[in-house]
């Protein structure tokens, strides 16, 4: 049942990015049946639709630009598992509005509620007991629902070793701006050379080319449509927030859980240092003639200034539980390491010792964790600092409305790596602009959130993103590397892609959502007529 909009739903304008939209009305489907109801009536009435999950995107996708909001939070089952015995692989069936927090539960304790499966399903339950699996996609925020993942193609930590959602996506479920259901296995739909062609279950086939632009050579991108010749179909749909259809379904494959999982927390005298650390991690440089066999699952980076943030915020109670940091912590670099042995990892990690050691840092100050209890304890440090980002912003909209997050998002090759570090640090300073830099420095993509003091500042720091984007475009980067274009990037993605580009991704947007009513403004100004 749509529902007319009004104050009680205030918090359904809103997502994790602080910017706040409008809409007239919402629903809550339950099933798919109750999403292609919702979505035939308003086409037929050309209203825009923006899809949502639990609204924790950072680029303002779930944020309605007018119209119907159709929120998936309800369709929260995990509807299905399938075992591939030949090659010992195992898959879950989830709807979009299950979180992630959730479903690591329901895995790790083996669990579900299966009344409704069938019994192929029922029977692949059976491989389950005879390992331990997990969900490798790990976003920083547990409260992400999966709907909301693949349509970001979301990644997190440790996609240094695992990928990006995309890598664990086996099967989609849409529905389509006409109502119409498209189903995607991987595999079932190749595009041969740049032409496509879909059958959805109405028996309506969707035929096309794809464009002729070239995506960056970065391990990590969501900057815009995924396109290459011969490319899966599935692919097309990961990661186009919600432009080309509303998710109803999605097939996710699980991996193999390691006996031994290590967390360190090593920290550097200062940037340049730590940099030459995360270089010797992913084996470019030796450090002292030592050979490093590690091969980390992730590598994290905090700047000075974001230690310092953490160590101001443990003085609130919200953020007492955080390990305690020494005012003598510059910088610190975060790895995790699976193995099958503590042996094995003990003797690399005595290697690593001598490492930091030779690069300036201290051995005996590294925080390491080889248990689950001290390993959660190093993800609440990490988890800590966009929180306490977020919080920073939050009071400082208090004063100034119109204030939102200013954090990038953006990627580049591995050799500019430095180059980018010093670019970000030059203009913050330049600019007197104060800010943090954390987040994923082993697929040289990190979060650079700047901390506006006032609307100047803040419309200085949104000029200072474009310069960035502009650049890292030339670097060969991309603009947007795991959160989506979604609304607040839109101007990044033209630094990235010319307009003719740009004007390809809305050709193919237009042969799946001819009206343009599926979230309109992401990744495309929106403009009527047009």
């Amino acid at each position: 049942m749509d529902i007319k909009f009004n104050q009680i739903y205030g918090e359904y304008l809103r997502d994790e990015s602080r910017q706040v939209g409008r809409a007239e009305s919402i629903v809550f489907p339950k099933t798919e049946a109750e999403i292609i109801n919702s979505v035939k009536e308003m086409s037929r009435k050309n209203i825009p639709i923006t899809s949502q999950g639990a609204r924790t995107g950072l680029a303002a996708s779930a944020v309605p630009y007018g119209g119907h909001i159709i929120n998936l939070s309800k369709m929260n089952k995990v509807t299905g598992a399938r075992y591939d015995e030949k090659e010992d692989r195992f898959f879950l069936t989830v709807q979009p509005g299950v979180l992630l927090s959730d479903l690591r539960k329901y895995i790790a304790n083996k669990s579900f509620v299966a009344a409704e499966w069938d019994k192929e399903s029922i029977n692949a339950l059976k491989f389950m007991e005879k390992g331990r699996w997990f969900y490798s996609t790990d976003p920083t925020e547990t409260s992400a629902s999966m709907g909301g993942i693949a349509s970001c193609n979301a990644s997190g930590a440790r996609s240094y070793k695992y990928g990006s959602a995309r890598d664990h996506i086996t099967g989609l479920r849409l529905v389509l701006a006409d109502g119409d259901v498209l189903v995607l296995k991987r595999g079932q739909y190749l595009a041969k050379d740049d032409e496509f062609s879909l059958i959805t279950e109405g028996g309506r086939e969707i035929k096309g080319k794809l464009p002729k632009y070239k995506m960056p050579h970065v391990k990590k991108n969501t900057s815009g449509y995924y396109n290459k010749p011969g490319m899966d179909m599935i692919d097309l749909f990961i990661g186009s927030d919600g432009t080309l259809g509303i998710i109803s379904e999605i097939e996710i494959e699980l991996n193999k859980t390691f006996d031994v999982i290590w967390g360190l927390t090593i920290f550097m005298p200062d940037e340049d240092k730590a940099l030459d650390l995360v270089r010797a991690l992913r084996h470019e440089i030796k450090i002292a003639d030592i050979n490093l066999n590690i091969n980390p699952s992730a590598i994290e980076f905090f700047s000075h200034k974001a230690l310092k943030m953490l160590r101001d915020r443990q003085k609130t109670s919200a953020f007492s539980n955080i390990q305690e940091l020494k005012d003598t912590c510059h910088t610190a670099v975060y790895i995790e390491i699976e193995s099958d042995s503590n042996e094995l990892v003990w003797a690399e990690v005595e290697k690593l010792g001598d490492v930091i050691n030779a690069l300036g840092g201290d051995e005996e100050e590294t925080w390491v964790a080889y248990n689950p209890i001290n390993l959660e304890k190093l993800h609440d440090f990490r988890h800590a600092c966009p929180e306490c980002v977020n919080l920073e912003i939050d009071q400082i909209k208090k004063l100034n409305a119109g204030i939102t997050k200013l954090g990038t998002d953006m990627s580049v090759p591995d050799d500019k790596l430095k180059d980018v570090m010093k670019m970000y640090n030059e203009g913050m300073e330049e600019n007197k602009l104060d800010g943090v830099i954390f987040g994923h420095i082993g697929n040289n993509h990190l979060h650079v959130n700047i901390i506006p003091k006032d609307m100047d500042e803040y419309e200085k720091g949104k000029e200072l993103f474009l310069i960035w984007a502009e650049k890292i475009a030339a670097m060969g980067g991309a603009v947007s590397a795991e959160h989506g274009v979604g609304k607040l990037k839109v101007p990044f993605l033209k630094k990235m892609y010319t307009e003719e580009e740009i004007n390809e991704m809305r050709k193919l947007k237009k042969i799946f959502d001819p009206s343009q009513i599926l979230n309109r403004g992401t990744i495309f100004e929106y403009v009527e007529g047009q």
